[in-house]
């Protein structure tokens, strides 16, 4: 009798950019669905054309700013398994939540601050020692490190507090970091599939590509990999990435963020795919299998043709003689099944004051803004010419190499209005029509 397989259905939103799609689960015997969540009060209709479609297996991470409307939407479907599970996404919401995460399953991570009450916030900035790291809490990413800030001293931070007024208040310590560097962790099944340093530019201290930062696969060290893997089990994780710096003086290994959501190269999503399609059909699909160490090798090829490679396949070492089977060097981690999440799983939230009133009058817009999850962003008027990268990524669904698109476009003078970007395939139509509405 042929084995029932379960119906997958591809979780998409409108202006959020895809991460997977029918090619990452090649061989899929049956039709694949897709719903897509339209925003503000669609809620209903979503939850219907689920059960319409007789979906039992939803795929796909959801962004911060639907994380809470989506807990609702689980509980109304019992019978349906997301893929990451929502409890697998809490880090995703916020860096508040990678914090309470950590604590939960005493994960190493730099000791952190986090004030909803301003006026504690502020009087600990007054003991406290530094350098400090501070970044703005809400949100699935911090656009490429342009929401994150180093302050060396009291007045640097009270200043900066002064102008961002980001609530919470989300302040770290500086961890020290070998070679300027931290560490991209992914792994798949709890096994790392690819790693690398990231190396700050020259005169800089932010290690994100984006703002001049390097990268090497070389030379990952082993309890980078280690925290990861603890990370990735603790969240339950079936695809997982962990930024990790690691201290120049005593070589521990700290998560400086952690979450489902995270850029990677398309045989990366091939592999992640494989994994699901194995995890889904008990056995009947290969597990992939990926050598550790093995993002050495491919790290030595161009990022154009990382981009482009597909369905990469290694198959597993055979001895050819007797003995040579323990002379391979088999690796640490095996890849395996993420296991059931369950609601304990998730760490208690800090409790935020309970109403607008209980914050400072200038700070009612960022509370709104975070209390409010399925709402986009307040929206904001730049002027295309003069428009910055950390502008461009504050745009709802931008991403990093889209926003270097752009702006080495502009800054070469071959597009002075946001219409004749429509002459470049690489935004979608439905993009164009939401960012045009961002500029003057």
């Amino acid at each position: 009798m042929a084995q029932h397989l379960p119906k997958i259905g591809f979780l998409y939103l409108d202006y959020v950019l895809r991460f997977f799609d029918y090619s990452n689960f090649k061989g899929w015997p049956d039709k694949i669905e897709s719903v897509v969540y339209h925003w503000k009060n669609d809620k209903q209709r979503f939850i219907n054309e689920v059960k319409r479609k007789k979906i039992d297996v939803l795929v796909g991470n959801i962004p911060a700013t639907a994380y809470e409307t989506f807990k609702e939407i689980a509980a109304e479907l019992p019978h349906l398994r997301f893929i990451p599970s929502i409890e697998t996404q809490f880090p995703n919401k916020s860096k508040e939540n990678v914090t309470l995460f950590c604590e939960k399953y005493n994960l190493d991570h730099p000791k952190t601050k986090i004030f909803y009450d301003t006026k504690k916030g502020y009087d600990y900035l007054k003991s406290c020692s530094y350098p400090k790291i501070v970044k703005r809490s809400y949100g699935p990413s911090n656009y490429g490190g342009y929401y994150v800030h180093k302050v060396d001293n009291h007045d640097e931070a009270k200043t900066l507090f002064d102008q961002k007024k980001y609530v919470p208040m989300y302040i770290q310590d500086a961890v020290d970091l070998k070679d300027s560097g931290d560490i991209r962790v992914m792994l798949i099944g709890h096994k790392p599939v690819c790693a690398f340093w990231r190396y700050s530019g020259e005169g800089e201290w932010i290690t994100n590509t984006s703002q001049g930062g390097d990268m090497s696969y070389d030379n990952v060290p082993m309890n980078a990999l280690e925290l990861a893997v603890k990370a990735s089990k603790a969240a339950k994780a079936e695809y997982w990435a962990c930024d990790i710096a690691i201290d120049k003086k005593t070589g521990k290994a700290y998560i400086l963020e952690c979450a489902t959501a995270f850029a990677a190269f398309p045989y990366i999503r091939d592999w992640i795919g494989q994994y699901i399609m194995w995890d889904l059909s008990e056995g009947r699909f290969r597990m992939p299998h990926v050598p550790l160490y093995s993002w050495e090798e491919l790290g030595k090829m161009s990022a154009a043709m990382l981009r482009t490679l597909r369905h990469l396949y290694f198959a597993k070492y055979t001895p050819s003689a007797d003995g040579a089977y323990w002379l391979a060097d088999k690796g640490p981690f095996d890849m395996e099944a993420a296991g059931d999440s369950r609601p304990e799983d998730v760490p208690e939230p800090i409790e935020p004051p309970k109403t607008e009133d209980e914050l400072p009058e200038d700070l009612k817009a960022e509370f709104d803004e975070n209390d409010h999850p399925d709402h986009a962003p307040a929206a904001q008027k730049f002027i295309f010419g003069d428009v910055t990268m950390t502008e461009l990524l504050t745009l709802q669904g931008m991403e990093e190499e889209m926003a270097e698109k752009i702006k080495s476009l502009i800054d070469a003078g071959k597009v002075s209005r946001f219409e004749e970007l429509k002459a470049y395939d690489f935004i979608p139509k439905s993009h164009h029509e939401l960012w045009a509405k961002a500029f003057q």
